[in-house]
């Protein structure tokens, strides 16, 4: 019997692959929530995501069930949200579950009372007894008896829970004061933050603690610059250790480039297959920085095959690009991407035995009796082992990944999810304009631009949307999607040296500050003012899979100030910085952003100024060059509109390179040789 329930009329892949399932799903809104108080029933609220591989597992063992669905539709309103869709409830209903049980994950399953305020919870749940987990059925029966007998206790345990939640946002949040800001903008404290990251380093393959493995890159980028600042080997080596064995292992497609979301195992061998646009993105920034530090062209290797599997794969008609590749194909995970050694022999003949050496290709597997393609170390230290010529083998070895992934293609593809989310399209814009500064690609600039101008025409309709497909823009626009912008405006300026993206930096930025200010007028909220559908206003802190909302805005901020001398946004960025300080330097690794914050306060900002006719073609090689703590204008003549270009000299066709800091320059110099002589006898 086909089934048809309310989420027949979304656009998210994910509700819609639950759009036949007996449950009666309702989407979040109005309609679901006032049944809820009619009936008076608790709210079930299934959470989850297009490529996660439980969540499609729990669908079909208990979701597509009949039995298991009449219960739900008997005791519960039933809503299915996308995670990706709906962060704001995400949050908080994933905050509740981790109080009230310890961990967390997708999918996240949690009862609410009419009222929306949670009670009860978890995340996958067996169809029977199993992984030391009552079943699925037996959490139904047991919360609709708690609910009809024991109202009481279960209003009380909502209320608690949701006065804790709110009470949460206080976390770490005081506002300094002067000399609490002097002690924490100090290079002690710089070297104190890389210390305890490397206290959970795995020095042998890479990335920090044990699995499963996530990149991590916002740590890695902060040892990067960390190296870069004070010289620090233990940081340097770490950081190159990690990308290196990321870009080795499984969790990198060799095949056709792009990188899956995280390794179930220490060695970055076997991924969970899932190939997210953020994480994407993410990388192509601190490989970026790899590059621009070590000169090592294998980094841009990895960038170039990265761009053209999210051209490829991710990059839509309009010019904005999808969200997310399944794990799943087929029903069974990772099924796309292993092979067995048959199978290779059979495709690249005389050249499967190179192959299958340099890539640890044996007839039992590496992975469920089928192979992982993987690099166990770097590919130059392997050649000389096989006495092969570098250049030939490397040409040997596309040939072959060649005639795999034209095979591959032949197979049932992991689903697509297609919808664009405006924060993510922004990381990927940024990854875009790093990409084109190491490589001088100019189609990848090209792609960056025109995904600006799509972000505008589609998601900017009444105000900024968070999601869009199918011609419909959908949700107001969270913070992160704000500070993500506005940083894609500013890395456009810093490319293109097109002023134009600063005032609209700046405009989006008070914007923000208008509707996203906490009472104290310090950090920001993830909703805006005017969102009434949640039973709790968060702030969200720490750095996850992608950087915090208010980290990445106090960046904006501190960047802001400067190119339009604005210094209340100074003060307030320092402000943010300074509240959580301790923190950060106690526990980096969930706060890789702030970390880099605090590097570019503390070491104070490279102000630079590139003025005259040839000032596009200066500005290309200038971001070549690794300056991760920089403010860069370039513009043919000088511009009363901007402090840092006001009253700058240029003679002629002569194109001069200013740097400055707090607006007090150097005497201006004209070639490249000469500025990076004053920069590095610039104390730092």
């Amino acid at each position: 019997m086909q089934y048809t329930n309310k989420l027949i009329s979304e656009t998210s892949p994910y509700l819609l692959q639950h759009a036949h399932n007996p449950v009666e799903w309702y989407p979040w809104g109005e309609e679901a929530l006032h049944l809820a108080k009619e009936l008076d029933k608790p709210l079930l609220v299934s959470i989850g995501y297009s490529a996660c591989h439980w969540c499609h597992v729990m669908e079909r063992e208990s979701f597509e069930d009949e039995a298991t669905a009449k219960l739900m539709n008997e005791y519960f309103i039933n809503i299915k949200i996308d995670r990706e869709e709906r962060p704001d409830l995400d949050h908080i209903y994933m905050d509740a579950v981790q109080n009230m049980t310890g961990s967390g994950g997708w999918p996240l399953n949690v009862f609410l009372t009419p009222a929306g305020k949670p009670f009860y919870g978890g995340t996958y749940f067996p169809p029977s007894r199993a992984f030391n987990r009552a079943s699925w059925k037996e959490v139904l029966r047991a919360v609709h008896d708690a609910y009809a007998n024991k109202r009481e206790e279960v209003t009380a345990q909502a209320e608690n829970l949701t006065a804790h939640l709110a009470n949460a946002n206080n976390f770490g949040i005081n506002r300094p004061e002067e000399a609490e800001k002097a002690n924490i903008f100090n290079k002690q404290n710089l070297q104190q933050a890389a210390e305890n990251i490397l206290k959970n380093a795995d020095t042998e393959w890479g990335g920090f603690g044990s699995a499963p493995k996530f990149p991590q890159t916002l740590t890695i980028q902060y040892l990067l610059r960390h190296y870069h600042f004070i010289k620090h080997q233990p940081s340097l080596r770490q950081a190159l250790l990690s990308i290196d064995k990321i870009i080795q292992g499984g969790i990198y497609d060799h095949i056709s480039g792009g990188f899956a979301r995280y390794s179930t195992d220490n060695k970055w061998l076997v991924p969970h297959f899932e190939k997210m646009l953020y994480d994407n993105a993410l990388l192509i920034n601190v490989l970026s920085e790899a590059y621009q530090l070590t000169n090592d062209e294998r980094y841009t290797e990895v960038i170039t095959q990265t761009i053209e599997f999210i051209k490829k794969e991710m990059l839509q008609d309009e010019n904005g690009f999808y969200s997310a590749l399944d794990a799943d194909s087929e029903g069974v995970e990772g099924k796309y991407y292993v092979w067995t050694k048959n199978e290779i022999d059979e495709i690249l003949g005389e050249d499967s035995d190179l192959f299958c050496k340099i890539y640890s290709i044996t007839d039992s597997g590496n992975w469920e009796h089928n192979n992982i393609i993987w690099l166990t170390g770097p590919l130059k230290n392997q050649l000389p082992l096989l006495n092969l010529d570098e250049k030939k083998a490397k040409e040997r070895l596309k040939s072959c990944k060649d005639k795999l992934l034209n095979e591959r293609s032949k197979r049932v593809r992991p689903a697509l999810d297609d919808k664009i989310l405006l924060g993510w399209n922004a990381l990927m814009i940024n990854a875009f304009c790093k990409a084109f500064s190491v490589t001088e690609n100019q189609d990848y600039l090209a792609i960056a631009e025109k995904c600006i101008v799509f972000l505008e025409d589609k998601f900017s309709v009444e105000g900024w949307k968070h999601t869009y497909k199918n011609g419909q823009a959908k949700y107001p626009a969270f913070l992160d999607d704000y500070a993500y912008l506005i940083q894609a405006y500013i890395q456009l300026q810093e490319v293109t040296g097109n002023e134009t993206y600063l005032i609209k930096a700046k405009e989006l930025a008070e914007n923000v500050i208008a509707g996203f200010s906490d009472e104290e007028s310090l950090f920001f909220y993830f909703t805006p003012a005017d969102q009434e559908d949640i039973v709790v206003r968060k702030k969200e802190m720490y750095d996850g899979a992608t950087p915090s909302g208010n980290a990445v805005m106090a960046h904006n901020l501190y960047y802001l100030s400067v190119i339009f001398d604005i210094a209340s946004w100074r003060k307030r960025a320092e402000e943010m910085a300074a509240s959580l300080g301790q923190t950060i330097i106690k526990y980096p690794a969930s706060f890789g952003f702030w970390a880099s914050v605090l590097q570019n306060i503390t070491e104070g900002m490279n102000e630079i100024a590139v003025v005259g006719e040839n000032c596009v073609n200066l500005l290309n090689v200038l971001n070549r060059d690794y300056i991760p703590n920089k403010i860069i204008q370039a513009a043919l003549k000088p511009s009363a509109e901007f402090p840092l270009l006001r009253d700058k000299v240029n003679r002629g066709e002569e194109t001069r390179i200013y740097l400055c800091k707090d607006y007090y320059c150097s005497q201006p110099v004209t070639s490249i040789a000469e500025f990076r002589y004053i920069l590095g006898t610039r104390p730092q």
